[in-house]
């Protein structure tokens, strides 16, 4: 870890000091005596943040130094560890009617933790004296909010014409190779742009010359069987799974016989020829003039591997590199260019011709005054002998976001290198670690992870991926400086590593996120029984097509002992229950069981009073969910699909017969993706929805047949939920509806999308096709065969999209349909019986 331990702890102990300071804090110590104790820990904190400069700086000359920075970075966590185990009993207290009373048991356990904290706490500020750390001024940087225009997602790409051109040559020549397929290197410096210029090359129009084309991303887990998998996926993903590895290679094999291919593994490292070997095997099935690119930061890697060419990527020209970092100020007025163009000698020295480089510049830069840029070119940190440029660069980028997104891009830590990932999960997994606390309470959290994220997009430390543009990567050499930042706090799972070895190094690891593998044993996870103090368990997972096992000893032993989780994903695995221990992890926020075959969750779910984040997608066998949900008062985003889901389609089997009762009491909820009436009283019914004030999103209603009358539809009150973007309302097949119930569930007139589907009913209501919903772009009416006449749906001003399927009773269409919109401007879908 070097010289950025202040920075990220800096921000650490600052979260800190303001829940110390909070009012819940402060009353609670008064009430049980412990508030000096509390005291001198702020007291304290402020002493430690003032030396944090100091202390950055001698940590790179002392081993002493950079171990107490370890040191209080432990205790900075099990400090808020402590603090939010009082929150979660204060809840449990407020939910038993208990208000602020705590049971001797807890008092004593906590004021046992509470001394410990006092005794290290002691330490560490003797330690301080006793390491001459001196107090210094620090000169917080300012942060300036970025404009509101933002960078094009795709950039043009500067200086790389004459690049691309012989890249395409050298794949488009005659095989060199005995074999049907060549391989040809693209070897250049991390930031040199090699997958970039890759892309280029695989999108020109010249390889329309290929019959198939398939991009895989590599990096340093060389996992043949994986990569095989993912080439396989992109050339038929209608492929099924097969458990034996030979089989995939000859369902590989034929898919590629007598064909011409071009393969992309992009960001190879591994150097073990064996591992190539047995990769390659199918390739030669191919068809002559085939080809595989391989883009290496290694000359060797691509001679491993047997290329006839290695194109070595040379830097961009000055002139280049300052077109790309002008490139990335292009959303800002630069009034003055005269002024700019004085800065061009002191920039591109700086760049050292890497775009990547040039780029985090321009990101680092554009929300500054040309005036301020000075701080930024001539910070000492570019002339530290001991790191490269790039590296200072990273390390000023960094600097200069706000505390809060410091933690949180440190977060990222976790992500395998090519891991892509989506927008929304990554804030909700910040939110679930306590990264988006707005101690004012006057925004949102899911507001402040946006504007974090935006953050973070703006100045180059996202990309969006290529590959899907709903996601997003971070580079490699972000990856790397995150796990630079975070230390020691995160730990990746991989293969052939001594556990027990990490795990004395590693004792108080915070976060774990891997790749999981099809078949996950407890000699692969044993490792997690010794992080007691883990807060993020995170399988991933590049696909979830296929069937993945878990070891039941984990959920059964190891699951147990991670009492401070925050974070729970079982996200994929082929688990049907789990065990009520889990109601015992109290601090946890998130928990992702979606693609399990999870029949039914435990009681003891009730009792995760922190939850947050509950996601059940893909959740084909779920039938019920706790009865108890209502205590769940913290719970912001329940989502639940079934297996064999499709937007707007209906024909698949249901599990899920109905909602506990009192959902109404969850008034925290944003996201509620399914909501189903039951029959039984113990259910919630509709006019539960009414206290949900913040629902936004989509909203999808079944078992409306169920509602009891049309003033239990009333109170759920939809027309007052303006954040709900997309509604789908269903009934049973084939049942009668009353009609007075469909009128009662008119939807916020800011609606998007509106899906109606198996109404019962002789008619639709009054409010369907009112020009008063102004945006609505998409309409799709299914199998509402008791209604003779049509909605003027001809009346809404902006619909697009028109999809009518099995309105049989509709004998006619007349003017009162088509209204004053016409039919012009909407795609019409299937017919009407």
């Amino acid at each position: 870890m070097v010289a950025v331990a202040e920075i990220f702890l800096g921000a650490l102990l600052q979260m800190l000091f303001e829940k110390l300071m909070s009012r819940e804090v402060l009353d609670f110590a008064r009430g049980e005596g412990v508030h000096k104790k509390l005291e001198k820990w702020s007291s304290t904190l402020r002493m430690i943040q003032a030396v944090l400069s100091d202390a950055e700086a001698k940590q790179l000359t002392s081993e002493a130094v950079k171990l107490w920075l370890a040191d209080l970075r432990d205790l900075a966590y099990d400090v808020e560890d402590v603090l939010d185990k009082f929150y979660t009993k204060q809840i449990q207290n407020l939910l038993q009617g208990n208000s602020w009373k705590f049971t001797h048991i807890f008092m004593r356990k906590i004021n046992s933790e509470i001394n410990e904290i006092t005794k290290r706490f002691d330490d560490i500020s003797s330690r301080e004296i006793k390491l001459g750390l001196n107090k210094i001024e620090r000169s917080v940087p300012e942060w300036k909010r970025l404009p509101s225009s933002s960078l094009p997602d795709s950039p043009v790409v500067v200086g790389r014409d004459e690049d691309k051109k012989k890249i395409v040559e050298l794949l488009l020549s005659d095989n060199q190779n005995k074999e049907n397929f060549d391989v040809v290197g693209l070897v250049g410096m991390p930031g040199v742009g090699k997958t970039t210029l890759a892309r280029l090359a695989f999108k020109d129009d010249a390889m329309k010359y290929f019959d198939i084309k398939v991009w895989v991303s590599v990096s340093d887990d060389f996992d043949y069987v994986r990569l095989t998998k993912a080439i396989l996926n992109s050339i038929d993903s209608e492929s099924r799974s097969f458990d034996e590895f030979s089989q995939i290679q000859n369902h590989l094999s034929k898919d590629l016989a007598g064909k011409k291919f071009l393969i992309v593994m992009d960001d190879v490292w591994n150097k073990k020829y064996e591992l190539w070997l047995t990769l390659q095997a199918p390739f030669g099935a191919g068809a002559p003039g085939s080809k595989i690119l391989v883009t290496t930061r290694n000359e060797d890697v691509a001679k491993l591997m047997a290329a006839v060419e290695c194109y070595n990527l040379e830097c961009i020209s000055d002139d280049d590199c300052w077109k790309v970092f002008v490139q990335h100020l292009s959303n800002r007025n630069i009034s003055e260019p005269s002024k700019l163009e004085s800065q061009r000698e002191n920039v591109v020295s700086k760049c050292k011709g890497l775009p990547f480089a040039a780029q985090t510049l321009g990101g680092l830069l554009r929300c500054k005054e040309i005036d301020e840029w000075k701080d930024v070119l001539e910070n000492k940190l570019w002339t530290q002998p001991e790191h490269s440029n790039i590296l200072s660069l990273l390390k000023l980028s960094y600097r200069y976001l706000p505390p809060h997104v410091k933690r949180c891009f440190a977060y990222c830590s976790i992500f395998p290198e090519d891991y892509e990932f989506e927008e929304k999960q990554l804030i909700l997994l910040w939110m679930a670690e306590g990264l988006l606390q707005n101690q004012k309470g006057s925004r949102e959290m899911e507001d402040l992870g946006r504007e974090y994220f935006r953050e973070l997009f703006s100045r180059s430390f996202f990309q969006k991926s290529k590959k899907d543009e709903s996601k997003y990567v971070m580079h490699d050499l972000l990856n790397d400086f995150a796990r630079l930042v975070a230390g020691e706090i995160g730990f990746t799972l991989e293969d052939k590593v001594d556990y027990h070895k990490r795990c004395r190094i590693f004792k108080k690891v915070r976060h774990s996120a891997y790749i999981s593998a099809d078949l996950e044993g407890i000699h692969r996870l044993e490792v997690f029984s010794n992080f007691e103090h883990l807060r993020t368990f995170l399988p991933l997972s590049h696909s979830y097509n296929g069937r993945k096992y878990l070891t039941s000893n984990f959920t059964l032993q190891i699951l147990p002992k991670l009492q401070y989780l925050r974070v729970l994903s079982l996200k994929g695995y082929c688990i049907r229950e789990l065990p009520d221990s889990i109601g015992k992890l109290r601090l946890l926020r998130y928990l992702d069981l979606s693609y399990t075959d999870i029949t039914s969750l435990p009681e003891s779910v009730s009792d995760l009073y922190n939850l947050q984040t509950l996601l059940l997608e893909v959740c084909g066998y779920l039938n019920a969910l706790p009865t108890g949900l209502k205590n769940l008062i913290n719970l912001r985003h329940l989502i639940y699909s079934n297996k064999w889901h499709k937007r707007y389609d209906t024909s698949y089997p249901r599990s899920l017969k109905g909602m506990p009762s009192n959902m109404g009491k969850l008034t925290n909820l944003q996201t509620l993706s399914y909501f189903v009436v039951g029959k039984e009283s113990s259910s919630s019914g509709v006019g539960e929805l009414g206290p949900l004030l913040h629902l936004c999103g989509t909203l999808h209603i079944s078992g409306l047949e169920n509602v009891n009358g049309a003033k239990d539809a009333v109170l759920a009150n939809l027309a007052g939920k303006d954040g709900i973007d997309v509604l789908l309302l269903e009934w049973k097949a084939k049942e009668t509806a009353d009609p007075d119930i469909f009128e009662s569930l008119q939807p916020p007139l800011m609606l998007k999308e509106l899906a109606v589907m198996n109404y019962g009913g002789s008619k639709f209501p009054a409010w369907m096709g009112n020009s008063l919903f102004s945006k609505m772009v998409k309409v799709r009416l299914k199998d509402c065969r008791r209604c003779k006449l049509l909605p003027p749906l001809g009346q809404l001003p902006l619909l697009k999209e028109l999809t009518i399927k099995g309105l049989s009773g509709v004998e006619s269409v007349g003017s009162e349909f088509y209204g004053d919109g016409g039919l012009n401007a909407w795609k019409i879908g299937n017919p009407l019986l």
